[in-house]
């Protein structure tokens, strides 16, 4: 019990630290790599969630199988929105 609640706050203290990390990168000129970095933070802050607050590390293969499916919607939908954005006519 104490080793599972040392490691929440070991992974609630990453995502703070995470948090800041994007705080100070909306500060930081970095053109368009800006983007670039704040979505990878966002997606290791994701990534945590899931994994340890979702407790997806110790769920069940089907359960990992339906959070693998809402990314792989996700991803459908933003490649969607992404061809409509390159095809619209300017």
């Amino acid at each position: 019990m104490r080793r599972d609640l040392t490691q929440l706050f070991a992974v609630y203290a990453g995502l703070l630290v995470l948090f800041a990390a994007t705080t100070g990168a909306a500060f930081v000129n970095l053109g368009a790599l800006n983007v670039v970095v704040n979505l990878g933070i966002a997606t290791v802050k994701a990534a945590l969630v899931y994994w340890f607050f979702m407790e997806l590390r110790t769920a069940d293969g089907l359960v990992r199988i339906a959070a693998l499916s809402v990314l792989f919607w996700l991803l459908i939908l933003l490649g969607a929105d992404v061809v409509i954005w390159f095809t619209r006519v300017r």
